[in-house]
């Protein structure tokens, strides 16, 4: 086994989750991912804690939904009770087809996202932490060969998580102190959102910081009261089907125009309930160690040089405990390119011009 493999799970289940013995870990498995699964069990067995795996698959998922329907049980008791009595959930992704569940009519996801709103509640009040395993798939997705590829994805997990927290947590004060932010890009991007009473996560891939995700390297918080048009000119996958070109308007803090090459999918995001026309989060990249996207979320959104904001659900760890964070059955991230004429202010200052920040070497102060 790639030596590698045994360093993504050491820091998966050291940095990233904290396991400590007695933890109930509940660990999903995608086919690909057996090998990073093999490692991460050792290490969870080494922590003495409690193991429960699950298999995880776009394939069963789509023959499960081309043969439901669109009437499901509300959260279905028995994986209700398994999030609610879990400590830790680790997901491992890495699929044989990142489209599998393309041919489902969005009626069908829809309400299948709505039913188990609580349960996807339950699961995000663990420990919880998603991570993915280099497979061709991915590699094809990406559109590079499978051991460049390799190289791509442990370079961007293998790394000196404390040292990238620490210079995180500037931009995470600068953030926690403004009131406003603006983006600007030479793409169409004109923004305005509140930031006031907010507190911002430094995601730096560890529970510790409200991070979950690996690898993460990014800074967000939860906007408010957004204004203008912004343009998201990054392609993502969304559930199998590219989305594209994204142009969003807004006023009041909610969406009232929009336009994509693929609109079908955009309105199925937007039409999903009362909360998916609101941003749920503003984050901005600071990963250096992702220097190329992949068409895959996990990675692009950390990249540095980016923006991403995301229709839908808000984290609470964002809000003061007497404000409800933005609810809605989805959370879907958009990421804008900042590395050309393209600005964010915090306040009226430029934090950012160009992908560098004013505390960066590099930064051009005009």
């Amino acid at each position: 086994m790639d030596e590698r493999i045994h360093e993504h799970a050491q820091i998966l289940t050291g940095w990233s989750a904290q396991i400590e013995s007695g933890d109930n870990v509940v660990m999903s498995v995608e086919s690909g991912a057996h090998e990073l699964a093999v490692a991460v069990a050792e290490q969870v067995g080494d922590r003495n804690a409690n193991l429960l795996t699950t298999y995880a698959s776009g394939e069963i998922s789509r023959a499960y939904l081309r043969a439901h329907g669109d009437d499901f049980d509300a959260d279905p008791a028995h994986a209700l009770s398994l999030y609610e009595n879990a400590d830790v959930v680790l997901s491992l992704g890495g699929g044989r087809n990142t489209r599998a569940t393309a041919d489902i009519p969005s009626e069908t996801k829809q309400a299948s996202d709505t039913a188990t709103q609580g349960v996807r509640e339950a699961r995000l009040d663990t420990d919880w932490v998603s991570t993915v395993h280099p497979t061709r798939a991915l590699a094809q997705q990406a559109g590079m060969a499978y051991e460049a590829y390799q190289d791509f994805v442990y370079d961007a997990i293998i790394r000196d998580w404390e040292r990238l927290a620490e210079k995180m947590d500037r931009l995470k004060r600068r953030l926690d102190e403004g009131s406003e932010v603006r983006i600007r890009a030479a793409a169409g991007t004109d923004v305005t959102m509140s930031i006031e009473d907010r507190t911002a996560v430094n995601s730096a891939a560890s529970v510790r910081y409200d991070s979950h995700n690996l690898p993460s390297g990014e800074v967000f918080t939860a906007p408010a009261d957004t204004e203008g048009t912004v343009v998201f000119d990054v392609p993502l996958t969304y559930r199998g089907e590219r989305l594209q070109h994204v142009e969003l308007t807004f006023e009041d803090g909610r969406v009232v125009e929009s336009v994509a090459d693929n609109e079908d999918v955009l309105q199925e995001i937007l039409t999903t309930d009362e909360g998916a026309r609101q941003l749920g989060e503003l984050g901005i990249g600071m990963n250096r160690g992702i220097d190329r996207f992949t068409d895959n979320i996990l990675f692009d959104e950390k990249m540095g040089d980016t923006v991403h904001m995301a229709l839908g659900r808000a984290y609470e760890a964002c809000l003061p405990e007497d404000r409800q964070a933005n609810q809605s059955a989805v959370h879907v991230d958009m990421i804008a390119d900042m590395s050309t004429d393209a600005t964010i202010e915090i306040d009226g200052e430029v934090i950012q011009r160009n992908g560098q920040f004013r505390w960066e070497n590099g930064f051009d102060a005009e």
